[in-house]
């Protein structure tokens, strides 16, 4: 979670501020909650005001939670509380009412929440079964310092009641937040992980019940270091192709010093005992989560149940660089879709795999005819899942040109030697625009003899799947017209004919 005084710089000059109408919409016909322009359809964003970091991801009793950092009271940070979301399929989400709220001078930062399935901590009602409850873990920002405190909801989520002793872990620091808890089986304890933001470490503690903390051991600094570091998660996942084995990912974020400036994500591959996490590269390697501009924060789901195969997170889609200029009127901020993880063995050691998780096929639309082979030159759905694949025999920049009637674009492309993945964005909108928003990013590739590529556009978002997720790039784009047509760059369109576009469907009731 991002403390306002260090969340970059942001330019005050955008054309479109607060309370403006985006130009393709004339004020006299403003559009309904989530049909706005630049309003995701099928990602997730908050009805009006301002979001950022994805928190408490967990399932319980058949839901999806959904947590996040949330401003009741604006479109911009401030006033951090957590709003709140549920699911049942991790495509369709209801709003439910704000869960945690700012109270007596501290801010509800970034955390997240568990399942106590064994009420170690004493806090369940005891009335289900199992006496389990969920437990958030939050930092409380307020009067100079950063604590680790608890929350406790008896009824699924939609109560909560802060615990009467928090603070549970208190330091005296001004920076030390985001705690991400799971419960570690071979050492039959809770294990917390958190960050000394300006110190680049991560420390992790452990607890016999959520309430009493001890310290294990720091890792770090080690890899990107050119911001505070922010948002970690720990995390087992599995091997691919290695049935039954596993590593650790231990994923910190940092804000600046991302690839592309502003905010970003890195990862460290590893071994995990209960108590400290050793990494398998040099402390001067880095591995980046995501190669495009707009994924910070991610965090993995807490019990999720026995039919997922590995582990879900979800990101943030935007960059602290520009996230309060977004031009989207009464709200701002979206999360990414939910990403199946699982690690790939490449020659320079182990790659962090992420993929859309399944069901996307529920949205598809009905309608066969909005389902086509991309030959030349179609009209663009509101949203959509397009794949290509480009091969040896490809000449030339090979990808996709997404425009309106304004001339604005933005392109996806795999270069010549099928050794980079871009997105380019520097004239995907006219006029003035955030400070970090009009440039052409890049992703490596492994030049593979086929790269298939994997396309979500939704809108305002861009989500790019290359070599199965092997390398991934997330943006937003702000078009001051949707996008509405799409062709081959050049005319060039792939030798491979596993080209395709299927057009989806909104997942807001049309009522809305």
């Amino acid at each position: 979670m991002r403390h306002a005084l260090t969340s970059g710089v942001l330019l005050a000059a955008l054309v479109l501020g607060e309370g403006a109408v985006p130009s393709a919409q004339p004020v006299s016909r403003a559009p309904r909650l989530y049909d706005e322009p630049l309003r995701p359809r099928i990602h997730f964003s908050p009805p009006r005001n301002f979001m950022n970091d994805p928190n408490g991801l967990v399932h319980y009793d058949g839901e999806y939670h959904l947590f996040y950092q949330y401003n009741p009271q604006g479109t911009t940070w401030g006033h951090m509380s957590w709003g709140h979301a549920v699911s049942r399929d991790l495509l369709h989400w209801e709003h439910l009412p704000l869960a945690l709220g700012e109270a007596d001078g501290v801010m509800i930062f970034s955390g997240s929440a568990v399942v106590d399935r064994g009420n170690t901590s004493g806090l369940c009602g005891g009335k289900s079964a199992d006496r389990s409850c969920l437990v958030a873990i939050y930092t409380g920002h307020g009067h100079g310092r950063q604590t680790q405190n608890l929350a406790v909801s008896q009824d699924r989520g939609r109560k909560w009641t802060k615990y009467a002793g928090n603070p549970v872990l208190d330091l005296g620091l001004k920076d030390f937040r985001d705690p991400k808890v799971f419960w570690h089986a071979p050492t039959r304890r809770w294990v917390m992980v958190t960050v000394l933001p300006d110190q680049h470490k991560v420390r992790f503690f452990g607890s016999p019940d959520l309430k009493t903390w001890t310290a294990l051991s720091d890792f770090g600094p080690a890899g990107a270091t050119g911001g505070v570091w922010e948002c970690p998660d720990l995390i087992e996942v599995p091997l691919e192709h290695e049935s039954g084995r596993t590593r650790w990912v231990l994923d910190v974020d940092l804000n600046p010093g991302g690839p592309w400036g502003g905010s970003g994500g890195q990862y460290f591959v590893g071994t995990f005992d209960g108590t400290r996490f050793v990494s398998d590269d040099p402390p001067g390697q880095v591995r980046w989560v995501d190669h495009g501009k707009d994924f910070y924060a991610s965090l993995s789901f807490s019990d999720l149940p026995a039919r997922e195969r590995g582990p879900i997170w979800m990101g943030w889609i935007s960059n602290w660089q520009y996230a309060n200029d977004e031009p989207t009127e009464t709200w701002r901020g979206a999360q990414s879709l939910p990403r199946r993880l699982m690690l790939r063995r490449a020659p320079d050691g182990w790659r962090l795999i992420q993929q859309p998780t399944g069901g996307l096929s529920a949205l598809m639309d009905p309608d066969p005819t909005r389902h086509q082979v991309l030959r030349d030159s179609l009209p663009l759905p509101p949203s959509a899942d397009m794949t290509f694949v480009v091969s040896a025999a490809d000449q030339g920049e090979v990808g996709l040109r997404l425009s309106n009637e304004l001339g604005e674009e933005v392109l996806i492309a795999v270069s010549a030697d099928r050794k980079t993945l871009s997105i380019d964005r520097q004239r995907s909108r006219q006029g003035a625009s955030p400070q970090g928003y009009a440039e052409r990013h890049t992703g490596p590739l492994r030049p593979l003899p086929q790269v298939p590529v994997r396309v979500i556009f939704d809108r305002s978002v861009i989500e790019v799947f290359a070599n199965e997720g092997e390398t991934v790039m997330t943006e937003r784009v702000y078009p001051t017209r949707p996008f509405t047509r799409i062709e081959w760059i050049g005319g060039r369109r792939p030798a491979s004919g596993s080209t395709r576009l299927l057009a989806l469907k909104t997942i807001w009731p049309s009522s809305r």
